[in-house]
């Protein structure tokens, strides 16, 4: 077998194309995009993405709406942390 791709991993296959700058952002949007998320019904890693802001299950089969390229977005994060907040009060 190959050696692979050990230092641009998921953005190898861009090739010698569009820039080490770009690529490298490019790696790390496809990384979050493309890992396992834990699920919160069932607790196991095995949330994944189905469509753009649909995140399924493999385990459970339970759907989630949530970012285009991660699990929940950073102003998803701090709508939740407001929410626990006001309940707790």
């Amino acid at each position: 077998m190959g050696k692979g791709t050990k230092k641009v991993g998921i953005a190898g296959s861009f090739g010698a194309r569009y820039g080490s700058t770009l690529r490298k952002r490019m790696k790390a949007v496809l990384e979050t995009q493309r890992a396992k998320y834990i699920c919160e019904a069932c607790g196991k890693k095995t949330v994944k993405r189905e469509a753009v802001g649909i995140w399924k299950c493999r385990s459970c089969r339970r759907v989630f709406a949530g970012g285009s390229y991660a699990k929940t977005t950073p102003a998803g994060k701090i709508f939740i942390n407001m929410v626990k907040q006001y309940n707790t009060k």
